[in-house]
């Protein structure tokens, strides 16, 4: 490889892993939002929990 391919490599590939490192670091801070639940994500857990309390009493009624 020639001096002025690797010169020209070098100076492409820098751009491309800042905007990977910029990319990762977006992701990242994008996953730790998404921690807090919102409101129709708290209603979806309370009726998961519903269904799953009147299943159970279901199976417990015809175990008897």
């Amino acid at each position: 490889m020639s001096d002025l391919n690797r010169t020209t490599t070098a100076r492409t590939s820098r751009p491309r892993i800042a905007a990977l490192l910029a990319l990762v670091m977006l992701g990242a801070t994008g996953l730790a939002a998404c921690d807090s639940e919102g409101p129709a994500e708290q209603l979806g857990e309370k009726i998961d929990n519903t269904v799953e309390e009147t299943g159970d009493a279901i199976e417990n009624a015809t175990d008897k």
